[in-house]
Formats: structure tokens, C-alpha cells, sequence
């Protein structure tokens, strides 16, 4: 089937994805954008052969689109993910599903009610080759029981309007999301500390931070996240069992030697790492509505990094362990794997 596509949201990302499915997936076309900004909307729609409508309520309601993809503000997803399920479209919406976790649940009970899987989340670190490689070395017990997992999240640099808490809601929520799936475990409580501050950081901003999670089965983590580390986009991810230590693979780069030095680049963005795994994302995406429906990172999903995200924010203000606490998981959305 050749599925039409209405984009909700024509900035960088929706843009991308816009493009991507025109020229990447083989089955799907976008037919209809629209933004807030109208102008911005007709331009885009003009360079993919698309039309631009007034609203995203116009856009899922249009006749000719099968599928939604949400790139708009992440405040007005939850409005945009609710109105696909009523419409009985599949939806697949960037992160974050709602801003609150009382958002994604009001989604995850539309959807239950809906009886069928319509939602897809934008977590795409879990389409990453590296991040799929680590779980499967995870997953096959080739280093035994998982018992800790070290990582980092840094970049380069960040603007003046990032603040303290988007370190948990912008930026930690993708370790958030893909340590729960990479180790098949959720979240009992959160610490976040703060070590010495980075005089590269805004005034207002806390950086770095130290965020520390502790899983149902007491795998202890610890992420640090440093937005200012000056020197490139830089990911780690080390899972350290019972009888071996696994780390996420570097990003491949040509070795060097040159000017008396030996070297291999390292990467400043995170389009850069990442522009893959959303290709594979997306991808999966379709082919699984081929099959039947979304299969990929869902509604629950979203829910659990909400909370999870909330708790963490609540521990960057009070400087305690703050435990986490989720509904049951619905037998709809199966196992987290």
C-alpha cells in the first residue's frame, strides 16, 4: 500500500522527516503540511510537491491521509496524537508524546479504548546499529546479569534558552527511554547531583549534572549529561555484568596520522550520529503498518520516560532520591521488548 502522509510541523525536524519519507520510504508520500507558520508551511509544501493547510486538525482530517506524522511544538502534541486515534489514523509523533505524564496517559487510554495500536514515539536511538549491537550483547547473556551502566550525554555547546530542567526533558529523556529498552527493565527511583560547575554554562543553567537511576531488578545507572563540554557530540553507554563489561560502539571514523599525531575525528552534531537511525526508524515504521500496526516505541513508552522524567526534575530541585512510580503495564502494549 502507498501510504499519504500529513506532517504536522514543517521546523528542522519535520522538514527532515517530510523529506525522508519522499525520498526514502518507497510506500508513503506526504500530501499535507501545515505549521504556525503559514508561509514557512507553503514554502515547504511547494519544494515536495505537497499542499499546506491551515491547521493540524485540517491535516488529520483530510480525506487523502493515512498516516500522521507530529513534528509541531511539543506542547501541541498530545492535541494532535488524541485527534489521529479519533480518527483512527496511525500516528507517529516525535518526542515528547505529551509534555506531562498525565498527557500521555490520557494517549494511552485513548488508545486502549481505540482497541488497536495506532502510535509510534520518536525515540530513534533505539533504531542506532550501536545501541541494536549493545542490546543484543545484553540480551544474549554474554556478559551475564547486568549489575551497572555508566554513560554520557554531552555536547558541544547549548544556547542561553536552554535551562536546567531541559537537561532531563530534551536531553537525558533519550537515555531515559533507551536504557529501559536496552536492559528490559523500569525505573524504581532518581537522584540527580550536581558536581562542580562548568564556567562555560550560562548563568542559570546547571552543567554538568550527574542524573542516577535505579531499576526494579537494582541495576544501578549513572548519566552524565554536559552540554558544554567544548570538545563534540560525544555518546557513551557502558554496560558492566556479572562476567564482562560491554560498551556502545564509537561512530566509525578514518584514523589519521598526521602533523606528528595520530587521531580520528570526533563528531560536533547530533544529526550527524543519529541522521541513520532515523532513517531505519522511519522506515520500520511503515513497513510495520504494513504488517498491521506500530511495533516500535509506544504510547507506554512515552508514559514511562514521562514519569520518569518528571521524577528526575523533582530531584534536580530537591536534591533527594525520588522514587518513580507507574500505572501496571496494559497486556496491550505487551512486553517492553
Amino acid at each position: 500500500m502507498a501510504y499519504k502522509v500529513g506532517v504536522i510541523g514543517t521546523g528542522a525536524i519535520g522538514v527532515e522527516h517530510a523529506r525522508r519519507i519522499n525520498q526514502r520510504i518507497g510506500e508513503a508520500s506526504v500530501v499535507a503540511v501545515t505549521d504556525i507558520d503559514g508561509k514557512r508551511a507553503k514554502e515547504v509544501a511547494t519544494g515536495i510537491g505537497a499542499r499546506a493547510l491551515s491547521t493540524g486538525r485540517d491535516v488529520i482530517a483530510a480525506p487523502d491521509v493515512d498516516v500522521v506524522v507530529v513534528t509541531s511544538w511539543g506542547p501541541t502534541h498530545e492535541e494532535f496524537v488524541l485527534a489521529s486515534i479519533a480518527a483512527g489514523k496511525p500516528v507517529f509523533c516525535e518526542k515528547p508524546l505529551a509534555t506531562t505524564a498525565a498527557g500521555c496517559l490520557r494517549i494511552v487510554e485513548a488508545e486502549l479504548k481505540h482497541g488497536k495500536r495506532l502510535v509510534q514515539v520518536g525515540f530513534m536511538r533505539r533504531y542506532d546499529a550501536g545501541y541494536r549491537a549493545l542490546r543484543e550483547v545484553v540480551a544474549g547473556g554474554k556478559i551475564g546479569d547486568p549489575l551497572m551502566v555508566h554513560c554520557a550525554h554531552r555536547n558541544l555547546s547549548v544556547g542561553d534558552s536552554y535551562t536546567t530542567d531541559m537537561a532531563i526533558t530534551d536531553t537525558v529523556i533519550h537515555e531515559i527511554d533507551v536504557l529501559r529498552w536496552l536492559l528490559d527493565d523500569d525505573y524504581v527511583a532518581v537522584q540527580v547531583v550536581y558536581p562542580r560547575k562548568t564556567r562555560n554554562a550560562s548563568n542559570h543553567l546547571r552543567d554538568p549534572q550527574l542524573v542516577m537511576m535505579e531499576t526494579a531488578k537494582g541495576i544501578r545507572i549513572d548519566v552524565e549529561v554536559f552540554v558544554n563540554c567544548k570538545y563534540g557530540y560525544d555518546i557513551q553507554c557502558e554496560v558492566v555484568g556479572e562476567t564482562g563489561v560491554a560498551r556502545l560502539p564509537e561512530p566509525p571514523g578514518v584514523p589519521l596520522r598526521s602533523e606528528a599525531r595520530r587521531s580520528v575525528g570526533i563528531l560536533v552534531d547530533w544529526k550527524q550520529r543519529f541522521i541513520e537511525a532515523y532513517d531505519v526508524e522511519l522506515q520500520a515504521f511503515f513497513d510495520d503498518l504494513g504488517r498491521g500496526g506500530p511495533t516500535g516505541p509506544s504510547s507506554w513508552d512515552g508514559y514511562a520516560a514521562a514519569v520518569t522524567a518528571d521524577a528526575c526534575v523533582q530531584a534536580q530541585q530537591s536534591g533527594k532520591v525520588v522514587p518513580v512510580s507507574t500505572r501496571p503495564r496494559p497486556a496491550f502494549y505487551g512486553s517492553p521488548r
